[in-house]
């Protein structure tokens, strides 16, 4: 079974920086689809970073040069480094892993930015 496991969320001022942390257990993250998604209160869920298996990453542009996903074999973990933090990046913000055609979420944590 697939657990993952966020953690690193907290309250930063506007311009700061945060470290998202996923770790995940009965699958590794090498060889799924890691992403981390976000959704404000109102709004729907939408990506903010994904990794593939072969290394390649994605953003869309409202995070792109501001927001770095990486993830580490050994811990089988992947990260979610967020710099220059905006207000608008308030969020509670969730991993996912993609593989074999099932998806799974962590439990969310929550970034606060304030101004």
């Amino acid at each position: 079974q697939v657990q993952l496991v966020e953690s690193g969320g907290g309250l930063v001022q506007a311009g700061g920086s945060l470290r998202l942390s996923c770790s995940a257990s009965g699958r590794e993250v090498r060889t799924a689809v890691m992403g981390w998604y976000r959704q404000a209160p109102g709004k729907r869920r939408e990506v903010v970073a994904l990794i593939f298996s072969h290394g390649g990453t994605t953003y869309p542009d409202s995070v792109k040069g501001r927001f770095t996903i990486s993830r580490d074999s050994a811990e089988n973990a992947v990260f979610l480094q967020m710099n220059s933090l905006k207000p608008e990046d308030t969020a509670e913000y969730f991993c996912n892993l993609r593989g074999g055609g099932i998806e799974y979420w962590g439990q969310g944590t929550q970034v606060t930015v304030s101004s």
